[in-house]
């Protein structure tokens, strides 16, 4: 499980971008990998799966 930061979130497009806290990098997020609703700068957690275009953040949860 990673921790990281909502950095960009488009809710009525269904995707966005998470940044690791530790490693700093930046996570595509597409709405069929979130648990909880989730908003721009909000503290989640997630695990890392790999998609069609590189890793994305799956079962996203508010921290």
């Amino acid at each position: 499980m990673n921790n990281g930061t909502v950095k960009f979130f488009n809710e009525a497009k269904g995707f966005g971008f998470i940044k690791d806290t530790n490693s700093s990098t930046e996570y595509f997020v597409h709405t069929s990998g979130l648990v909880d609703r989730i908003n721009e700068n909000d503290e989640v957690t997630f695990d890392i799966a790999e998609g069609r275009k590189g890793l994305n953040a799956v079962n996203v949860k508010l921290a």
